[in-house]
């Protein structure tokens, strides 16, 4: 009978808890000594993905889906019909355990709708974090979700047992926020966010001096936006991003295709509206070159370019915009100017730059080296290059790349989607 009505929970409320993506566990490098559980630093966490990206590898469930909001994109909005449920702190904790032990899960994301008030869910939040910690000597991942509203105090006991935290933007904008949700605010999420990031820093500058002081969310802070709910375009969801990145030191921003839940709010796309997988990979591309190929946002989108090409990545869109830059001599060109040639990853970029030091780089060696070379040839020279080429107009490019069948580059199947450029 027990067994039953903790089924059913997990039931609800791991299903009720697949719409966050939020889940990532890079940069976390928690130890283990030698008789805890769990040890998220010798492998690192199991990763599994569904077919549409998310991560699944986790133990991913709400603490309930009771909610004292009434956001129209929420499937556990108070309004909405369905069956709520709750967990205990001792249920999720014991179930973590034994779905460790079983070698299901790598560890726990814990989120939770809001009941009573914020303080009151956070305290439990936290509560499950310690005793997987300081009772069950787990030392594997553990994310929790900041619940806006908490206090500082919850905020930092939480910081001590969780590897990451996160706390959802939910709306590109503020107005798109008002739209569909009128009670929550950006200035919620800011305020956290804001706190656990100053505290990561106080507590990491302490660590030089003393080694003693203890770990603060090691893995970070992230925060999810949902795409495709409100009328924001590219541009402006792009440049949300990239401000809270530089304003609160986010490792990630995700973003999440909103999924139609809701029949009746006139406001919401319609149930039966394909959720935008495209869209959604695009924009993680445009994330991926922001943070590793250095581009500036304002280079990939702008008032001139608001919305991205789904025909092609936003590396090459930008490419086809700035042909001018191009060609770029691979045996002369510096790493970044490199990097920025569509068809060359970082790896390839860092390879041509070690390779060249011990003699010109001729076409055969960059094939060899692993980039596209269908794609890259069109913007780049090599040693013994024909120059023809170089004289093609953007849509001339833009069509002969396109026409290449063999790139699995640029299928369009949401299936087979290319989630990182190159």
């Amino acid at each position: 009978m027990e067994f039953d009505r903790i089924n059913e929970k997990l039931s609800i409320l791991a299903d009720a808890a697949k719409y966050d993506v939020s889940c990532s566990s890079s940069g976390c490098n928690r130890k283990n000594t030698s008789k805890g559980l769990g040890n998220s630093k010798a492998s690192g966490i199991c990763h599994t993905f569904t077919e549409d990206g998310r991560c699944v590898s986790l133990l991913k469930i709400l603490l309930t889906n009771h909610c004292i909001y009434d956001c129209a994109f929420c499937v556990s909005r108070k309004s909405n019909d369905v069956q709520r449920a709750a967990f205990t702190v001792q249920e999720v904790v014991d179930l973590t355990i034994n779905f460790y032990r079983r070698n299901y899960i790598e560890g726990l994301f814990l989120s939770s709708g809001i009941f009573k008030n914020a303080d009151f869910t956070m305290e439990r939040l936290v509560r499950i974090a310690k005793k997987l910690r300081t009772e069950e000597n787990f030392h594997g991942y553990i994310h929790l979700k900041t619940i806006p509203g908490a206090s500082e105090e919850l905020l930092t006991e939480a910081g001590m047992y969780a590897d990451r935290m996160s706390i959802n933007l939910e709306m590109p904008t503020e107005l798109g926020l008002k739209l569909v949700a009128p009670d929550k605010s950006h200035d919620d999420v800011k305020k956290p966010l804001n706190f656990v990031n100053h505290k990561m820093k106080e507590l990491n500058a302490d660590r030089q001096l003393i080694r003693s002081t203890p770990k603060f969310v090691p893995a970070g802070q992230s925060t999810q936006m949902v795409i495709g709910a409100t009328p924001e375009n590219d541009m402006e969801i792009m440049h949300t991003a990239n401000r809270f990145y530089k304003d609160y030191n986010l490792k990630r921003v995700y973003y999440s295709g909103y999924i139609p839940i809701n029949h009746n709010d006139t406001l919401l796309p319609s149930i039966g509206t394909q959720a935008p997988l495209l869209r959604e990979n695009r924009l993680y591309q445009t994330d991926w070159l922001m943070r590793f190929y250095h581009f500036d946002v304002h280079e990939l989108l702008n008032v001139a370019n608001p919305h991205l090409d789904t025909d092609i990545d936003p590396k090459l869109s930008w490419a086809l915009r700035n042909l001018h830059l191009f060609p770029v001599d691979i045996n002369t060109a510096d790493y970044q100017q490199i990097l920025r040639i569509p068809g060359i990853g970082v790896t390839s970029a860092k390879k041509i730059v070690a390779a060249r030091k011990f003699g010109k780089i001729r076409t055969y060696q960059l094939k060899r080296l692993g980039i596209a070379y269908n794609r890259a040839r069109y913007f780049m020279r090599c040693e013994d290059d024909a120059f023809q080429r170089f004289e093609l107009l953007p849509t001339q490019i833009k069509n002969k790349i396109l026409s290449n069948s063999q790139s699995k580059y640029l299928k369009t199947d949401p299936q087979q989607l290319i989630l990182f450029p190159s």
